[in-house]
């Protein structure tokens, strides 16, 4: 839960630059991973800004999230490379294990999925990143093995 304080803060630093709007969102969304509800009522009253129009900005921009993050990100490259090496097939198997597409958290807020263009990893296509942990020339049937790491983790906290 975001502190009043704490947004009061970062709502004097912007409040009377124009643009404000975006770059209070991204300290939020920089310290808490999402912008809660709550913050966006509180918002609407401290900047004087209609509640419809904090989320007009904050749902035209794909950049911010309504809901908290996975405990991990999983983001899949597509850039071309990967692409074509099969990139399609470890996103789908993704999606079909976690029962999510790209943008969602899994239900038990375990995961997260995104797409992303390029992981700058190309001689190691096709790419899967979870956190900061890089595995290359993944192949389909490496899928669940590679997610279990994870969701062993949950089970042993």
């Amino acid at each position: 839960m975001v502190k009043t304080n704490e947004l009061k803060k970062i709502v004097s630093k912007w409040k009377d630059k124009e643009g404000n709007l975006i770059m209070v969102f991204h300290e939020i969304q920089n310290k808490y991973g999402y912008v809660p509800r709550d913050v966006s009522m509180k918002l609407s009253e401290m900047l004087d800004v209609p509640l419809a129009r904090i989320y007009e900005v904050l749902t035209f921009y794909n950049y911010f999230d309504l809901k908290p993050p996975g405990k991990h990100t999983i983001s899949v490259c597509m850039g071309t490379a990967c692409y074509l090496k099969g990139a399609n097939e470890l996103l789908k198997k993704i999606r079909d294990l976690l029962n999510i597409s790209e943008g969602e958290t899994t239900e038990d807020g375990l995961f997260k999925l995104n797409v992303v263009r390029c992981l700058g990893c190309c001689g190691l296509a096709p790419v899967v990143t979870i956190d900061e942990d890089v595995y290359g020339k993944v192949q389909k049937e490496d899928v669940p093995d590679i997610l279990a790491k994870y969701t062993k983790e949950k089970q042993n906290a």
